[in-house]
């Protein structure tokens, strides 16, 4: 399957998109990243009081923080390179479940890793997009016999290497020390992990349903 060109039947990332982008303008020309991490960010441990966020809403709510320019960017460029096709062939209601599963999935397998750690971005969102978009437009690039089983392992390459960059740009992001005490950014391995799985299981099901009454 080829990858669609057209932004037409795509609005919901581009809303995302630049609702993400606004949202990360306004905390930064005032100033006030760390309060909205505080506000905002993914935070079960802190306790009720810390946040005027419910713990259930904020894995969205989440997706709206981010640690930086870079972070913000690469985040961004991921969502509409894969966005833009995923929702044309899924349509904007099935991009909506997969973006808003994603965040809950990726809160949650990173929970299960680590409770205590906070969670900002919507590299979890976007890694279930990702992971649909491996599924829905992965070429099999692996030499085996099996169609099914290249297009695994094609997603299995894109999800590494997918996890790999956030390192990456953990690294360069190194010096946003607000995020973790003093102690540099923690990459939230398991919820890319986990909203990536999420994408990769619902792509078909997702499509499947679109077109039942073709």
């Amino acid at each position: 399957m080829r990858p669609p060109d057209t932004w037409k039947k795509a609005p919901l990332t581009a809303g995302l998109a630049l609702a993400t982008i606004a949202a990360w303008l306004v905390a930064a020309l005032f100033q006030q990243e760390e309060r909205a991490i505080e506000l905002f960010g993914f935070l079960p441990h802190a306790g009720i009081l810390a946040s005027p966020v419910p713990v259930w809403l904020q894995p969205l709510t989440a997706t709206l923080v981010h640690a930086g320019f870079a972070h913000l960017l690469f985040n961004m460029i991921v969502l509409v390179f894969c966005g833009r096709p995923v929702e044309s062939v899924l349509g904007t209601p099935a991009m909506a479940i997969l973006y808003l599963l994603g965040a809950y999935a990726a809160a949650g397998a990173q929970y299960l890793v680590d409770p205590t750690a906070p969670m900002i971005g919507a590299s979890g969102a976007i890694s279930a997009v990702l992971g649909a978009y491996a599924m829905l437009f992965g070429r099999n690039k692996v030499k085996v016999s099996s169609p099914a089983l290249a297009l695994w392992l094609n997603a299995l390459w894109l999800m590494t290497a997918w996890v790999v960059l956030q390192v990456c740009v953990g690294i360069a992001l190194s010096g946003a020390s607000f995020l973790t005490g003093g102690e540099g950014v923690t990459i939230a391995v398991a919820a890319h992990i986990g909203g990536f799985i999420l994408g990769v299981l619902l792509a078909n099901p997702l499509l499947l349903f679109k077109y039942r009454k073709a």
